[in-house]
């Protein structure tokens, strides 16, 4: 039995689904406990892991309770983590030594949730946005612990892109030194999270759920290590316009840089300000793309 296995807890469904071979998603858990207030963010959570079920999988949301690496948790334990909110630790791979020694809870990032879901054997992820290399990294080497995940862990993430207020070239130029497919789904444009336009391309286009899961069993029947980033868009109707949007972005990262805002209290901040900005309305549209990319993903996980 490898180590890491004592520290382990796989929910029955997931386990059971898993041995049958049978479509498994992973979920994260910061964008309960950080991504929105509660009760929407249970609301969003629940309703998340019933669209995974509707398409045919099993949702596995992952978090750290207790110390615990949790894949799969009970309703009760989504609504432990919503009620908790931000007391509850922003759980990234560095957090996951100390948290399970402390037997202290976590809501996983991006990073966090590949990790444990790798350790479980589940190979796809559906999430909001990835993290990656923020604006002014040059100067802050502030670069989301995402990217690095990716180059390393054998886990599918089907995202909206990442994050609008990060550098997008960048971050595309960081995942093809790595070595990370970036797939757009039915797109060649980078989807940037609340808006369909980046400006920027993705490395393939493929317009299946078929084909993308042919893609990713070949990247490991070759061997090849790490990850592949499934970038799916916000629907038309939810996406929010490219130039009002980034208006919004430049004038939260002026008010952050004013405020001191730092390190891993800087997505929270930005996401936080751009919403005050909008009026709300850049949290509508974040739940809606993530519901877009549970379908997908587990749409993905049904082809493999």
């Amino acid at each position: 039995m490898e180590q890491w296995n004592k520290y382990l807890d796989v929910a029955p469904e997931v386990a059971e689904a898993l041995a049958a071979g049978k479509p498994v998603v992973a979920l994260e858990s910061t964008i309960i406990s950080h991504g929105m207030p509660y009760p929407q963010n249970v609301e969003t959570a629940l309703d998340v892991e019933k669209i995974v079920r509707d398409n045919g999988a099993v949702p596995a949301t992952i978090a750290i309770l207790g110390g615990r690496l949790k894949v799969g948790i009970s309703k009760d334990e989504i609504d432990y983590l919503g009620k908790k909110g931000l007391n509850v630790i922003k759980a990234s791979r560095r957090d996951v030594p100390v948290l399970v020694a402390k037997k202290e809870d976590g809501a996983t990032t991006v990073a966090t949730t590949m990790l444990i879901a790798a350790l479980a054997g589940v190979k796809v992820f559906a999430t909001g946005g990835i993290g990656g290399v923020h604006r002014g990294a040059e100067v802050t080497m502030d670069i989301s612990a995402d990217l690095e995940e990716l180059a390393m862990t054998p886990v599918m993430v089907v995202c909206a892109g990442a994050k609008a207020i990060l550098d997008l070239g960048l971050t595309l130029e960081y995942l093809e030194t790595k070595g990370v497919p970036v797939i757009g789904y039915q797109t060649k444009e980078l989807p940037a999270f609340y808006t369909r336009k980046s400006g920027f391309e993705v490395d393939y286009r493929l317009d299946t759920p078929a084909e993308i899961a042919a893609a990713w069993n070949a990247k490991l029947e070759l061997g090849l290590k790490g990850g592949m980033l499934v970038t799916n868009p916000i629907p038309e109707e939810y996406s929010m316009d490219h130039d009002y949007i980034n208006k919004c972005i430049d004038d939260a990262i002026v008010e952050m840089k004013a405020e001191g805002i730092k390190g891993k209290e800087t997505t929270p901040y930005l996401l936080a300000k751009v919403k005050s900005i909008t009026g709300g309305s850049s949290l509508d549209a974040n739940i809606k793309l993530v519901f877009n990319n549970a379908k997908l993903a587990a749409q993905i996980a049904g082809q493999m």
